[in-house]
C-alpha cells in the first residue's frame, strides 16, 4: 500500500521498533513551511464547521474490506474502528501502534501463533447496536472473499490457519460458525490463530478489515455504499462517483475513543476533481484537504515554493514510498531478460524524477526499497544515478541480446486522473524511443486500476500492457511491510486487485519464507536487501522515484500535522476548520 515512519517491525519471533513560526498578521495563524511535520499546526479543540475534502479520482472503495489505497486507510477511521490503530500525534509518535477497538494491544501466546483481544466496552454501531467478537470475526472473513473484494490486503489470508475457508457466503456450516481461525468465547473476545508465529500481527489488526461488519446488515459488494459506522461520524448521502458526505454519529461516545477529536460537524467530498482544480481550489481556501494526499502537481509546486507567502502554508516530507514501472513477463518480448533490462538502461532517470516534481517530489531510486526501510540496498547496479539521462549503449547491446537490435513495440498503462503518472509515462515514451523502443501510453481510471486493469492478470496480458506504471507505499516500514504484497507470487489472483503485478520468482518466495521465521533482526535485513536485489537482477521493476511529498494546508485549517505512522498524509480525524 502506501504509507511512512521511523518504524521498523520485527517479523517471526522477535517485534523490533526501531518548529513554530512567528503569527502572520495576514491570517493571524502559526504559519510556517513545515509548521505540520513533527508538531501539530494550529492546535484546537473547537467543533463546528465543515471540512471540505476532494480526490482526483474515484474512491477506491470505502468498504473496509476491499480497500488498499493509503487516502482511504487514512479516511477509513472516520467512520470505522479497528481492533488497533497508528498514534494520533506528530512525529515518531505517530508511528507507535495503540489500540483502538480493542482494550490493549493483542496478547500473544503459543510463541506467537495465537493473537487475542478484548474489545472495549459500550461500543456501538450508528444504529445503537453493541459491537461484539462476531462482528469483527465476520468483518475478517469476508475479506478473505477476493472474489466479491478482489482489493484488499492479502495478509489475513497468508497468516490465518484457514483450512481452506474462503468466504462467509460460501459457509456451507448451518450454525454460521464460520472460520476456526478466528475464535470468539465471549461477546468481548476475538482469538486469532496462525499457521506460523508472527509477532508483527498488531500491524494486521490496525488494518481496516477488522473494522466490525454487522452481518445482518452486510450487502456484499453493495456495502460500500453505506458502510455501517462504528466511528465518529456516519454517511448521510453517497452519491457513486460524484460524492458523498459524513455527519456526526450519536452514537459514538469520545469515552471510550481517546483518539479521535471528530471536530467537523460534517465532511463533505467531491470526487473526479481535476487534480489542477484541486491545487487551485487549495490555494484560494476554496477546499481544505486533497485526499490522495500525493502533493500537489508540478506546475504549483513550482509556484508555492517560489512565493514565500504560498510556501509557508506547505509540509514536505520524505517517504517510504516508491513510484515504480513494473515490466511484464506475460507480455513479450519482456518474457526475455534482456528486452527488460533495455528498458531498465535506456529509460531517463530524470526525466522520471522531474515528473515528480524534480527534487521537491524526491529523489532518482536504485532499489525497490526506499532507504527508510531497514534492508534497502545501498548500491546502484544499474547506475542510474550516474548515468541519470539513461545509458544508450548499453541499452541496445542488451536488446541485440534479446533478438530486437531495431527496438519493438509495447504498451505502458498509467492512472489517467494522475498528472505526474501521465508525465511519466510521456517521459518513459520519449526516453525508450532513442533505442527504437516505441510506446503506446494506455490510461484507465485510477479507482479500477488494480482491479480490473493493471491489476489483472488476463487483461494485461490481453491488452500487451508490457510497462505498467504504479506506486508502493508500505504498510508498515519494514521490509515485509513493505515488500510482501508486491513481490510474493502468492498473492497474485486471477480475479485481480493485485498489488503484485506479475513477480514470481521462486527464490523470492523462499527468501520472505526464510525471512518470516528469522529473530536475529541483523540478519532479518539482510534477507530483505536479497529479496530486492533478486527482482532488480531479474529486471522486473523499474524503481523510478524515491517519494517525497508537498502537501499544502490552506491557512484556516486547525490542529493539522503529518502522522507518519499512516505514511505521510495529514491525519485526517484531528482536523478541525474551528
Amino acid at each position: 500500500m502506501r504509507r511512512k515512519g521511523l518504524l521498523a517491525a520485527g517479523i517471526a519471533l522477535a517485534l523490533v521498533t526501531s518548529g513554530c513560526g512567528a503569527v502572520d498578521p495576514a491570517d493571524g495563524t502559526d504559519s510556517v513551511a513545515n509548521g505540520g511535520v513533527g508538531k501539530v499546526h494550529n492546535p484546537s479543540d473547537t467543533k463546528g464547521g465543515t471540512l471540505r475534502m476532494a480526490n482526483s479520482g474515484d474512491w477506491y472503495s470505502l468498504d473496509p474490506g476491499d480497500t488498499y489505497y493509503g487516502y482511504s486507510w487514512d479516511f477509513v477511521r472516520f467512520y470505522g474502528r479497528a481492533l488497533v490503530m497508528f498514534d494520533t500525534q506528530p512525529g515518531e509518535a505517530g508511528t507507535k501502534l495503540v489500540p483502538d477497538l480493542a482494550e490493549t494491544l493483542g496478547v500473544p501466546s503459543d510463541g506467537a501463533k495465537t493473537w487475542t483481544y478484548k474489545l472495549k466496552a459500550g461500543v456501538k454501531f450508528e444504529d445503537g447496536t453493541p459491537v461484539t467478537s462476531k462482528d469483527v470475526k465476520y468483518a475478517v472473513e469476508r475479506s478473505l472473499d477476493k472474489k466479491t473484494f478482489p482489493s484488499g490486503p492479502t495478509y489475513f489470508g497468508d497468516v490465518l490457519d484457514t483450512q481452506g475457508y474462503t468466504s462467509p457466503y460460501q459457509d456451507s456450516d448451518p450454525e454460521k460458525l464460520g472460520l476456526k481461525a478466528i475464535e470468539t468465547p465471549d461477546e468481548r473476545t476475538v482469538v486469532f490463530k496462525l499457521k506460523v508465529p508472527f509477532s508483527a500481527f498488531d500491524y494486521l489488526a490496525m488494518q481496516p478489515a477488522t473494522i466490525p461488519v454487522p452481518r445482518a446488515k452486510d450487502t456484499g459488494t453493495k456495502y460500500k455504499e453505506h458502510p455501517v459506522s462504528t466511528g465518529p461520524y456516519k454517511f448521510e448521502t453517497n452519491e457513486l462517483g460524484k460524492r458523498f458526505t459524513l455527519v456526526r454519529n450519536d452514537n459514538w461516545s469520545a469515552a471510550n475513543d481517546p483518539h479521535r477529536k471528530a471536530l467537523p460537524d460534517r465532511i463533505e467530498v467531491s470526487l473526479n476533481v481535476s487534480a489542477d482544480d484541486i491545487d487551485a481550489r487549495l490555494l484560494s481556501g476554496d477546499l481544505d484537504i486533497d485526499v490522495a494526499n500525493t502533493g500537489v502537481q508540478a506546475a504549483t509546486q513550482g509556484k508555492v515554493l517560489a512565493d514565500p507567502a504560498q510556501k509557508k502554508y506547505t509540509d514536505s516530507a520524505a517517504l517510504p514510498r516508491l513510484w515504480y514501472t513494473h515490466l511484464s513477463t506475460s507480455v513479450a518480448p519482456f518474457d526475455n531478460i534482456h528486452c527488460r533490462k533495455a528498458v531498465l538502461l535506456a529509460a531517463d532517470h530524470d526525466s522520471y524524477l522531474r515528473a515528480y516534481g524534480g527534487d521537491a517530489g524526491g529523489e532518482i531510486a536504485t532499489s525497490i526499497m526506499p532507504p527508510q526501510v531497514p534492508g534497502a540496498p545501498k548500491n546502484d547496479p544499474y547506475s542510474f544515478k550516474a548515468k541519470k539521462n539513461g545509458d544508450v549503449e548499453a541499452a541496445k547491446k542488451e536488446l541485440a541480446e534479446c533478438g530486437k537490435p531495431g527496438g519493438f513495440e509495447t504498451n505502458m498503462s498509467y492512472r489517467t486522473e494522475r498528472p505526474k503518472e501521465k508525465a511519466l509515462a510521456e517521459a518513459m515514451q520519449q526516453s525508450l524511443g532513442k533505442v527504437g523502443i516505441k510506446l503506446t501510453l494506455k490510461g484507465y481510471p485510477q479507482g479500477d486500476y488494480f482491479k480490473l486493469y493493471a491489476g489483472k492478470p488476463d487483461f494485461v496480458k490481453q491488452e500487451g500492457l508490457g510497462l505498467l506504471a504504479g506506486g508502493w507505499q508500505a504498510d508498515w516500514v519494514d521490509g515485509f511491510g513493505f515488500l510482501q504484497q508486491i513481490v510474493d507470487s502468492r498473492v497474485i489472483r486471477a480475479t485481480g486487485g493485485n498489488n503484485n503485478l506479475g513477480v514470481a520468482l521462486p527464490k523470492v518466495d523462499a527468501l520472505l519464507d526464510q525471512a518470516l521465521l528469522e529473530t536475529d533482526t541483523a540478519k532479518r535485513n539482510d534477507l530483505w536487501g536479497q529479496i530486492d536485489r533478486t527482482v532488480m537482477d531479474e529486471a522486473l521493476i523499474l524503481p523510478g522515484v524515491w517519494a517525497k511529498v508537498l502537501l499544502y494546508r490552506p491557512a484556516h485549517l486547525k490542529n493539522i500535522y503529518v502522522n507518519e505512522g499512516l505514511g505521510g498524509y495529514y491525519d485526517f480525524v484531528q482536523i478541525g476548520v474551528k
